[in-house]
């Protein structure tokens, strides 16, 4: 028996690595197949016999998207969108979702319903309410706007989110927190955030990757080319009547996910040193 075992053990392994190894290319190949596209020039797409891999490397994509629309000026438009967004989720959320967690009441199970709800509910049918309410304001066709817009479609998410994390954080904590003098503000701020770490930056992942991406707010709300995010300066490169620059559209694409992916291996980095952390504690 214990040759038996010894003898599938080194095969499980095998089939797991190939495993994670298909599975590392599922994901790869069409970020593999942006890079390659935004690599070849307009006589390669034009060509009868296409390939992977183009033949002639032409980086003159890249300076098309660079400099004709204004690609720079929109992707700090998104970062600062982006940025504000998040941060304004995890200030907000974090404690209504200590409150959703922690207090009973007779309102906790409507406003989860609620959480649930407003997911629900597609953007199509919300878009003019809401820009009929920013007009007023003079939120329309400014960054402001967008970030609001963003915070708020982005709160029911983060809410159900840290709730849970908040919800597994043991209550004996507080309570000896509690008995050492220490109030509800320093407890949360103390105790529970470093132990939400994890959660925190999870829901800011997620925030910040769907402002990042998000086409049909900035689409209805801006109107100034000075203050298009990146998806709506993507949406040039295909034309009126359904031409697509794919060169410079897959160059354009190709730069847009690199401050994605910085911001994700930053947190990533934290995530699991917050996980690490958050076990030793244990």
């Amino acid at each position: 028996m214990s040759r038996q075992r010894l003898g599938t053990a080194p095969a499980t392994r095998a089939a797991q690595y190939v495993a994670v190894v298909c599975y590392l290319i599922f994901l790869g190949f069409p970020l593999l197949w942006l890079i390659s596209t935004s690599l070849k020039s307009p006589q390669e797409f034009a060509s009868i016999d296409p390939s992977f891999l183009p033949k002639h490397p032409d980086f003159s994509n890249f300076t098309d998207a660079l400099e004709e629309q204004g690609l720079v000026r929109s992707m700090l438009n998104s970062l600062q969108v982006s940025v504000a967004s998040t941060v304004l989720v995890l200030i907000v959320s974090l404690p209504v979702a200590y409150a959703l967690a922690r207090f009973r009441s007779r309102l906790r199970p409507i406003t989860n319903g609620w959480i649930l709800v407003s997911q629900v509910f597609p953007v199509i049918l919300i878009v003019i309410p809401l820009f009929m309410i920013l007009r007023p304001l003079h939120l329309t066709n400014t960054i402001p706007g967008v970030v609001i817009v963003y915070t708020v479609w982005s709160m029911p998410f983060a809410l159900w989110m840290l709730q849970g994390y908040v919800a597994a954080v043991p209550r004996e904590l507080e309570e000896a927190a509690s008995v050492d003098g220490a109030s509800r503000v320093r407890t949360i701020v103390s105790i529970v955030m470093p132990l939400l770490r994890p959660g925190l930056i999870a829901t800011a992942m997620f925030t910040f990757i769907s402002a990042w991406n998000e086409f049909f707010f900035a689409l209805v709300l801006l109107q100034d080319p000075q203050l298009k995010t990146l998806p709506l300066v993507l949406a040039r490169f295909v034309g009126a009547e359904g031409q697509v620059q794919f060169g410079p559209l897959a160059a354009a694409s190709v730069l847009a996910t690199v401050p994605s992916l910085v911001f994700f291996a930053f947190l990533q980095r934290r995530l699991t040193s917050g996980l690490l952390s958050g076990a030793v504690k244990g």
